[in-house]
C-alpha cells in the first residue's frame, strides 16, 4: 500500500477513511458485527482495576466473564508468560509437549479424573465431551447415542454445543439443529428418571454444575448425587460443564466437589489460562480411554504458552489461598446485598457460591449495565433479570464493599424509576 491507497478496491484505489485510520477502539471498522459492544476501550489492567484509553479507572466485577480469576496482569503470571514467549510458543500436537503433560497431571490430581484433552475454549471442550459420549454409545452398539441436556443451559456456539444449549433465542436462525439430545428442566431428578424409562438410547447427561448464563442457578444439594446414581444405574456418562464455575470460583477447585461426587467427564476453560485461550476436556473411569488416535484433535490445543499460563494460574490460586478468599469475600458480598436490598419486593433472590453471585430482579434489568459503566463499574446482566457478578478470586474486602455499595445504589435507583416500592 502507498500514498494512502488500498489497491484493488474502488478502481485505481480507495482512500482509507480517516476515522478508521485512527482505530480509536469505538469504530467497528472491519470487525464483523457480532457483538453489541459497550462504548469503552480498555488499554491497561492491574488486579481488579482496568483503565480505558482516556485514562479513566474502572472497578471490574466481571473479570472478563470469569476468565481473569487471579486479576489483571498478575506479576507472577506476567513474568511466566514473558519467559515462555521468549522460549517457545507453539510446536503442535505432532510432538510431546512438556508443559501439557505437566498440566494434565496437575488437573488429574486435582479432579480425580484420569485423562485430559486440551483445546482452545469452553465450547471446544464441550464439543469434545459430546463427541466422546457419542463414540462411547456407538462402541456399545447404540445407533443414535442421545445426551440429556438442561433447560436454561449454555454450552457454547458450535453446532453441537448450540443444540445442547437451552436457550431458544441463541439457537434461532441456525436450524437445522442436531439430533441426539433430549432436554429436561434443571434440578429435576424426576424428569431425568422419566426420560430414562422411555428412551433406551441415552448415553450421557450433560449439564453445568452451576448455571451461569442461565441466571446464576444452583441446584439442591442432593441433585448431583441423584444424577450420579441414575448414571451408574444405567451405564451413562455424567458430564459436567465447569467452564464458568470451575477453577476455584466457588471456593473449591471444581464445583462438583461441594457434592461429594465425581463426574465421568468435565469441561474447563475461562479461568484456566487467565486470558490465554485454553480449554480442557477431562475424562475418568470408563470414559478415559474412549478416544483413540485420530478420533479428535486440535492444532493449537495445549501449546506451550497456553499450558504455562494454566500451570502458573493454578500455582497462584493455590499459593495465595484464593479459594478461601473467594469463600470469605463472596459470603461478605452476599450478606451485604441481603441487608441493603432486603426491603425491595422487586429483588426476588440473591444467590451465589464463592465469587459467583446473582441478584434476580422482578423485571428485565439490562439497563443496569450501561448505568454501571457510567459509574466506572463493570457488571453483567444475564437471563434478562439477573445481575451477575464474577469478581476476581483475589478481590479484597474494600473493593468488594465498593462493588456492593455501587450495585445496591444502581438497583435502588432502577427499581424506584420502575415505580417499584420497597
Amino acid at each position: 500500500m502507498r500514498d494512502g491507497l488500498v489497491p484493488g478496491r474502488g478502481g485505481a484505489g480507495h482512500h482509507i477513511v480517516s476515522e478508521l485510520e485512527k482505530l480509536d477502539g469505538l469504530s467497528v471498522s472491519h470487525v464483523m458485527n457480532t457483538y453489541a459492544r459497550l462504548p469503552v476501550t480498555f488499554v491497561r489492567g492491574e488486579g481488579v482495576w482496568l483503565w480505558d484509553d482516556q485514562g479513566n479507572r474502572y472497578l471490574d466485577a466481571l473479570s472478563g466473564i470469569a476468565v481473569c480469576g487471579v486479576g489483571h496482569c498478575h506479576p507472577t503470571l506476567t513474568k511466566a508468560l514473558c519467559e515462555q514467549v521468549s522460549t517457545l510458543v507453539h510446536t503442535s500436537n505432532v510432538y510431546h509437549i512438556q508443559h501439557q503433560e505437566r498440566l494434565a497431571d496437575r488437573l488429574a490430581g486435582l479432579s480425580g479424573l484420569d485423562k485430559v484433552f486440551f483445546c482452545n475454549s469452553g465450547a471446544e471442550a464441550n464439543e469434545a465431551a459430546i463427541k466422546l459420549a457419542r463414540l462411547y454409545g456407538h462402541n456399545q452398539g447404540i445407533s443414535l447415542p442421545t445426551v440429556i441436556v438442561m433447560e436454561r443451559s449454555f454450552h457454547g456456539r458450535t453446532m453441537a454445543t448450540l443444540t445442547a444449549t437451552g436457550n431458544r433465542k441463541t439457537q434461532a436462525g441456525f436450524e437445522p439443529l442436531l439430533t441426539g439430545f433430549v432436554r429436561v428442566p434443571y434440578d429435576d431428578l424426576e424428569a431425568v428418571t422419566r426420560v430414562a424409562a422411555n428412551n433406551k438410547e441415552i448415553v450421557a447427561i450433560l449439564l453445568e454444575t452451576y448455571q451461569g448464563e442461565g441466571g446464576v442457578n444452583f441446584p439442591q444439594a442432593s441433585y448431583l448425587q441423584g444424577l450420579r446414581k441414575i448414571c451408574d444405574q444405567n451405564g451413562w456418562l455424567l458430564m459436567l460443564d465447569e467452564v464458568q464455575c470451575g477453577l476455584g470460583r466457588t471456593g473449591k477447585w471444581f464445583a462438583f466437589q461441594h457434592s461429594g461426587i465425581r463426574p465421568d467427564v468435565m469441561s474447563l476453560a475461562k479461568g484456566l489460562g487467565s486470558g490465554v485461550p485454553i480449554g480442557a476436556c477431562l475424562a475418568g473411569g470408563k470414559a478415559a480411554e474412549v478416544f483413540k488416535p485420530g478420533n479428535h484433535a486440535s492444532t493449537f490445543g495445549g501449546n506451550p504458552l497456553a499450558c504455562r499460563a494454566a500451570l502458573t494460574t493454578l500455582d497462584i490460586i493455590e499459593q495465595e489461598g484464593l479459594m478461601d478468599n473467594a469463600v470469605s469475600i463472596g459470603s461478605f458480598m452476599r450478606g451485604e446485598f441481603e441487608k441493603r436490598l432486603q426491603a425491595w419486593a422487586g429483588v426476588l433472590k440473591i444467590r451465589g457460591q464463592g465469587m459467583m453471585i446473582g441478584i434476580e430482579l422482578l423485571v428485565p434489568c439490562g439497563a443496569l449495565v450501561p448505568e454501571a459503566l457510567k459509574r466506572r463499574l463493570l457488571i453483567n446482566v444475564t437471563s434478562e433479570k439477573v445481575v451477575r457478578l464474577l469478581p476476581a478470586l483475589n478481590m479484597q474486602k474494600a473493593e468488594a464493599e465498593q462493588v456492593v455499595v455501587e450495585v445496591s445504589a444502581l438497583i435502588d435507583q432502577f427499581l424506584e424509576n420502575q415505580g417499584k416500592q420497597p
